[in-house]
């Protein structure tokens, strides 16, 4: 299974209703969980942000669901289901693939290619650290409806927000295929309450759906241009999770998802940010938890076991996005090698990253620790998505430019009015960055560091490497009849070059004397596409006197096995007998250099993670019986 030759998503676009209504039905819990659970807290931080926001009088209320309503138009229906959503690699969406779209056929070492290398690496570094906040501000507010039942539980909300994500965490090893099936039911009940309980409040002011006039919106910014600008960063909160339509494509194809959200999810959160606001004009005493005082007494201990599993879903989605991400930075050259352990023997995308899953962890209990309630992490909220949308924006004018060839105009013209909205929500969450916002910066920060770290060092070993490569041409042209000597078997050299004689070789010959009958000069190499078809995963060489070399090519959603491939080859000098092969790696010893080519507290860091990595034998999975490793040092 782990050797599919197609999309895993390919399924999505089979004919039928059924199918159709079925990857529907489980897109509402996965793609629609972080979005679905902001009514918890939106509505509430839009009056209570306590520098500079809006009072809460009739037109500003009024204003603001006109801000919410809209935002949700063009920045959700207008920007990713309309145009963003049409920038699928391979049926595959996110940042990551949207760079790798737009590099596809581009020199790397071009300037605009490294600027969309550094701007998605900044955007999937902010991603990580959306994926701490999201459990943490998700999970919280639900259980802060506790204080409504009975407030002497106030002190308990963090310690149980703490064991509900400890054990959420500690879950993840299992796999979410089990749990997973009842995501889709449990969202499906979660939206139709949101809209339930906003028509409920709505039947006794409807005047309120007036606010969809955007004139409402430009009303608010004439009569208070300062606060409204200042309150844009709690709206903003409205729409996080819009990320989600295009990076989860490539799970459920493009359609569920866009009728997803426009036959259910949007109606359903208007309907309650409606509602809420509805209820605020008839009780503004009510803004200190809006959403939950729009149930009545009775549902009220319904809704909060309801509203917990939901934003746990939507902690869930975010971790096992975090997951996919972190695979893909390591098969496109941004990061280490990880452990990754696949979950499901069905679906080839569900994977543990068990560092990952740890980072996260501790993370989000150091984030519910240090901000105690969701309001004040709503402050923390918001800039690590704003970025991401921006980047997104910026990526597609490339896409569309270069590889769908758009006139320059209109293509500029459109993409300027997105990064104008993006702009602004992110202008607006700037000015939390001493309340909370510092945080997913330093988080985002901190990784591109150790990316841009990554990336320096792995070139700066290559070409000291390099430099003490033999040509393959001239080596084996040397080779005849007198020596070395030549023994049965198979040996398969690991070498990042595309070129030369991979330095294991050269030492073990040094040491040996001997050289296999059958040699294979062996390169795994990850292309800018998700998935690479069966019949073009190798490229064969023949060098002469029994040296070949193979090139396996994998897609940055595929998991490599080299002795899987190797077992399908047989026109490299017959097929290989796994009895009879024998994998040479070798293994550096970094130390630095006297004066060394990064700053020494980069070359520190680079030898730490070249150290800690996980080995290649575990990484392509090569049985550790047959592999021999030969150390050598080198100095970076």
């Amino acid at each position: 299974r782990q050797e599919m030759t197609t999309s895993p998503s390919a399924g999505a676009y089979a004919p039928g209703q059924d199918r159709t209504r079925a990857l529907l039905f489980a897109a509402l819990g996965v793609v629609y969980g972080d979005i679905g659970t902001s009514p918890l807290y939106a509505i509430r931080e839009c009056f209570t942000y306590d520098n500079g926001a809006v009072d809460l009088t009739s037109a500003n209320v009024y204003g603001v669901l006109s801000l919410i309503v809209w935002a949700q138009l063009l920045l959700i229906t207008v920007k990713y289901v309309l145009f963003i959503m049409r920038a699928d690699n391979q049926g595959q969406g996110g940042i990551l693939a949207l760079m790798a779209l737009a590099l596809h056929g581009q020199d790397p070492r071009r300037r605009s290619a490294r600027v969309m290398t550094a701007l998605a690496a900044i955007g999937t570094a902010l991603f990580f650290g959306d994926g701490m906040l999201t459990p943490a501000i998700s999970v919280l507010s639900a259980v802060e409806g506790l204080e409504l039942v009975a407030p002497w539980l106030h002190p308990a909300i963090v310690p149980l927000t703490i064991a509900i994500v400890i054990v959420l965490f500690a879950v993840q090893s299992r796999g979410t295929e089990v749990v997973g099936r009842l995501f889709g039911p449990i969202m499906a009940v979660w939206f139709a309450i949101l809209a339930v309980l906003g028509v409920w409040n709505l039947a006794a002011n409807p005047a309120v759906l007036q606010a969809m006039n955007p004139a409402y919106a430009i009303g608010l910014f004439i009569s208070h241009p300062w606060p409204a600008f200042v309150t844009l960063g709690a709206v903003f909160l409205a729409v996080t999770g819009a990320e989600a339509l295009y990076a989860d494509m490539g799970h459920f194809g493009a359609r569920p998802i866009k009728l997803a959200w426009l036959a259910f999810v949007f109606p359903a959160l208007t309907l309650n940010y409606f509602g809420q606001g509805a209820l605020l004009l008839a009780d503004p005493l009510a803004i200190r938890n809006p959403f939950y005082l729009m149930a009545p007494g009775w549902a009220l201990v319904p809704l909060i076991l309801l509203a917990t599993m939901a934003t746990v879903i939507a902690s869930q989605a975010v971790i096992s996005g975090a997951f996919s991400l972190a695979r893909q930075c390591v098969q496109l050259g941004f990061l280490p090698r990880l452990e990754m352990r696949h979950t499901s023997e069905h679906e080839i995308g569900q994977i543990y990253v068990p560092r990952v899953n740890w980072i996260l962890m501790f993370g989000v209990i150091a984030l519910v620790v240090g901000f105690k309630s969701s309001s004040a992490l709503a402050s923390a909220y918001g800039i690590a998505v704003a970025g991401t949308m921006l980047i997104d924006g910026i990526l597609f004018w490339f896409v569309a430019r270069r590889v769908w060839g758009w006139s320059l105009l209109p293509t500029t013209a459109l993409v300027a009015c997105f990064a104008i909205v993006d702009a602004a929500f992110l202008g607006s969450n700037l000015l939390k960055f001493l309340d909370g916002g510092w945080f997913p910066l330093l988080i985002g920060a901190i990784i591109v560091m150790v990316m841009a770290t990554w990336r320096d060092g792995r070139k700066l070993l290559a070409s000291q490497i390099h430099e003490a490569t033999l040509p393959a041409e001239s080596f084996i042209d040397r080779l005849n009849g007198a020596g070395p000597q030549r023994v049965t078997g198979t040996a398969i050299y690991l070498t990042g070059s595309r070129e030369g004689v991979p330095y294991a070789l050269l030492h073990n010959l040094k040491h040996n004397k001997i050289l296999h009958a059958r040699i294979v000069f062996l390169t795994v190499r990850f292309l800018d596409v998700p998935f690479v078809q069966r019949a073009e995963r190798n490229h064969i060489q023949s060098l002469g006197k029994g040296f070949y070399r193979i090139e396996l090519r994998y897609g940055f959603k595929q998991s490599p096995n080299v002795p899987r491939a190797l077992s399908r080859i047989s026109d490299a000098g017959g097929r290989f007998d796994p009895m009879d092969t024998s994998f040479f790696l070798g293994r550096e010893r970094l130390v630095q250099k006297v004066k060394p080519l990064m700053s020494r507290w980069r070359e520190w860091l680079f030898i730490a993670m070249q150290h800690n990595q996980l080995s290649a034998t575990e990484f392509f999975r090569i049985p550790p019986n047959r592999v021999v490793e030969l150390g050598t040092q080198v100095e970076v």
